[in-house]
């Protein structure tokens, strides 16, 4: 049996070990965990808060929620979209045409100022879902990365050009 030099040694595909690891799977129940502790708070004491807020932050309350629950869903589909990797039920390139309808960048919150109002919970929940997102931003670029052999070399495009023009010249 012979043993495969390093150069022919199959790469190791990152975002496959990334889908399968306990890292992930921690991600993905905390994910998960948010989007439930989440929408028992707007259907319950954040409903209650809501009513006793000043007009203009009841305003700002019903659109930082409306873009929590967005972010949340996004967020949660692009889990269980990557969970579907994991399980077998698709393959990565298939969850990465997928995931092209998912916005990671979705339904960034207003500014500290706007948010200070809010009710201390909510900017809890608002604060733990802009750290999912941030997480799952690096884990998805990290995943989604092109193999070595697609992308582009690295430094200038046109020094093979400038290198053929000038040896052309110098004959």
């Amino acid at each position: 049996m012979s043993e495969l030099s390093q150069s022919e040694a199959p790469l190791v595909v990152l975002s496959e070990r990334l889908t399968n690891s306990a890292a992930f799977t921690a991600l993905f129940r905390e994910g998960m965990d948010l989007v439930e502790e989440t929408a028992a708070y707007l259907d319950g004491d954040g409903r209650a808060e809501a009513k006793t807020l000043d007009r203009s932050v009841s305003l700002t309350y019903a659109t930082e929620s409306m873009r929590l629950t967005t972010r949340l869903m996004q967020l949660a589909s692009w889990l269980l979209l990557h969970r579907a990797v994991k399980e077998g039920e698709m393959t990565l390139v298939q969850a990465n045409r997928e995931k092209s309808k998912v916005k990671l960048s979705a339904a960034d919150p207003s500014g500290p100022d706007m948010l200070e109002q809010l009710p201390d919970q909510l900017q809890a929940l608002i604060a733990r879902s802009m750290s999912l997102q941030a997480r799952i931003r690096r884990l998805d670029a990290s995943m989604h990365m092109p193999p070595p052999s697609e992308r582009a070399p690295i430094g200038n495009p046109l020094v093979p050009q400038l290198n053929m023009l000038k040896a052309a010249f110098e004959r």
